[in-house]
């Protein structure tokens, strides 16, 4: 599995969680021997939303809501079996969503 890399991709709404959950597999990840590339900040999806105050009289009175998606990149380069094995008992917080891909 030398020849091999993995990677992570994570997703959350609070940058808090996505910031310690990737120092968490970097750590992880050093610890057990292989090289990390990362965590990489990719671009902030922002999602805007407008609603309606009122109906009827004052249309133009609008509240304004924005969500706003943290992602960020690892890769692992070289895992060792301890590697996946250390990665896949890290207990992560509920609000970040990991996408791990095989290359």
């Amino acid at each position: 599995m030398d020849s091999r890399e993995i990677r992570i991709r994570l997703k959350a709404f609070d940058y808090r969680l996505i910031d310690d959950s990737a120092l968490e597999i970097v750590d992880t990840a050093k610890r057990t021997g292989a090289v990390v590339k990362g965590p990489i900040p990719l671009p902030t999806r922002k999602q805007r939303y407008y609603i309606l105050r009122s109906p009827h009289v004052n249309k133009t009175s609008r509240d304004q809501l924005e969500i706003r998606t943290h992602l960020r990149l690892i890769d692992i380069v070289g895992p060792t079996d301890k590697t996946v094995d250390q990665l896949m008992k890290l207990d992560l917080p509920a609000g970040v969503d990991v996408e791990i891909e095989l290359k």
